[in-house]
């Protein structure tokens, strides 16, 4: 009887983490990237306004995702 293993888990989503992520990814780039062009780094600033852009879209479809219910 000692071989007896439970089924393991299912899987979860760590759709909560990506949310937090993608909230810190935005929050920092959109800083970053206005300092970047404050202080005439304009390349800079648009490859970082560029990266708050893709945060802010994923950010929108993790909450979509939660909203629907998945598990995570």
């Amino acid at each position: 009887m000692s071989d007896y293993l439970p089924p393991p888990a299912p899987p979860r989503s760590a759709l909560t983490l990506r949310l937090w992520l993608a909230g810190f990814g935005l929050v920092f780039n959109s800083v970053a990237g206005w300092l970047a062009l404050r202080a005439d780094l304009v390349w800079l600033g648009i490859v970082l306004l560029l990266l708050a852009v893709v945060c802010l879209v994923d950010f929108g479809w993790v909450v979509h995702r939660k909203r629907r219910g998945d598990p995570g």
